[in-house]
């Protein structure tokens, strides 16, 4: 008779790979059921988007077989909860489990266009995703979303009013867009850019989300500040090209986020415009803009390296239509290469709120 001690014992020799611990110590298996020779039972996966989840559960039923019963049949039940160790500050945003800053160091490397396939990879894979355009004077959000002309809802919760995000692929979306004319520039000086970012975190419904991804602008400047001293983020992806003055300015990005007053986790670089690859020569890479420099900036700074994106036509395509490469399924290649970059965001981010202490909302004090 197979026992429920027997089967938690075998399965406190199997270990979650990125946690370094065993299954039973993270208490991630629940609601074990037991009918002679026929055990079940659920493995809550730090996220949705586990690449590791078929081998996980593959040595669940192996250690069953091997440690209990050989004969057993053994049924795994494979769900997700997203983590988060967001303690502090939850009168902001108290339904939001992680925020993701997406940065770069210089404008022109692709960090919309990563931050819009990244949300959408995320909601593919059933997270709950939401974006806020934090690129206050080059919003768009909605141009990448076809979502032009477009305004966000209002709803009145205990007497106030909050916008509401327009949802599309998955995505709750806000941008400063979807506000002012698109045709005419915002001239708004620091102050009030920074206002509408705390407009966009503290007045709007988001509702329950697993992510919030928040489109920065280029540079380290008042946008940044504002987000650090509003909300405790997560952690941040750094996006750059392979050139050298791309990768000087990302190094200037990931400084400003590891100084000692900011202090948020660096999630990973993500290399954009790593190769080109042409259609009719689908097995050719040229390295337009240099190589492996993505690659070297996070070796030399001791983070992770996301994932490599090419400069295809498909892409670019893809943000001006509003339909996003991440949901083109003709693009079998390009579409991988970002649900890759979703899978290893989610990783890093469960990484982190296994392994370092919560970010604290930042207090900056101006002399």
């Amino acid at each position: 008779m197979i026992t429920k001690e027997q089967v938690i014992q075998a399965l406190s020799h199997v270990q979650e790979p990125d946690l370094g611990k065993d299954l039973i110590t993270l208490n991630m298996v629940r609601d074990i059921i037991i009918d002679g020779n026929k055990v079940e039972f659920t493995v809550i996966l730090t996220t949705p988007a586990c690449p590791l989840k078929e081998a996980i559960e593959q040595a669940c039923i192996n250690a069953i077989k091997i440690m209990v019963d050989a004969n057993a049949v053994v049924k795994v039940n494979m769900t997700a909860n997203v983590t988060t160790r967001r303690e502090e500050g939850r009168s902001v945003l108290p339904d939001v489990k992680n925020i993701i800053a997406v940065v770069s160091g210089k404008g022109g490397v692709g960090k919309s266009t990563i931050a819009t396939n990244l949300a959408i990879s995320l909601a593919q894979m059933g997270a709950k995703v939401g974006i806020i355009d934090a690129d206050i004077y080059g919003p768009s959000m909605p141009l990448m979303f076809g979502l032009e002309g477009q305004k966000p809802g209002v709803t009145q919760i205990n007497g106030k009013n909050y916008l509401v995000p327009i949802e599309k692929y998955g995505v709750k979306v806000l941008s400063i867009g979807f506000l002012v004319d698109p045709k005419q520039a915002t001239v708004w000086r620091g102050p009030i850019a920074s206002s509408a970012l705390r407009q966009f975190v503290n007045d709007a419904d988001w509702g329950e989300l697993d992510y919030l991804v928040i489109d920065m602008p280029p540079g380290t400047g008042d946008i940044h500040l504002t987000l650090v001293q509003t909300v405790p983020v997560t952690g941040a992806v750094v996006v750059t090209t392979p050139q050298p003055v791309a990768l000087a300015d990302a190094r200037k990005a990931v400084s400003m986020f590891q100084t000692p007053q900011i202090n948020v986790p660096i999630l990973g670089i993500v290399e954009n415009m790593a190769y080109f690859t042409p259609m009719e020569l689908p097995d050719n890479k040229y390295y337009i803009f240099g190589k492996d420099g993505g690659k070297n900036l996070a070796q030399e700074l001791n983070v992770p390296l996301l994932g490599h994106i090419p400069i295809v036509q498909s892409i670019r395509e893809g943000g001006d239509s509003g339909i996003p490469a991440a949901i083109n399924e003709n693009d079998y290649i390009t579409q991988k290469a970002f649900l890759t970059l979703g899978e290893q965001v989610a990783r890093q981010v469960a990484i982190r709120n296994a392994s370092v202490a919560p970010t604290q909302k930042v207090e900056i004090t101006i002399q």
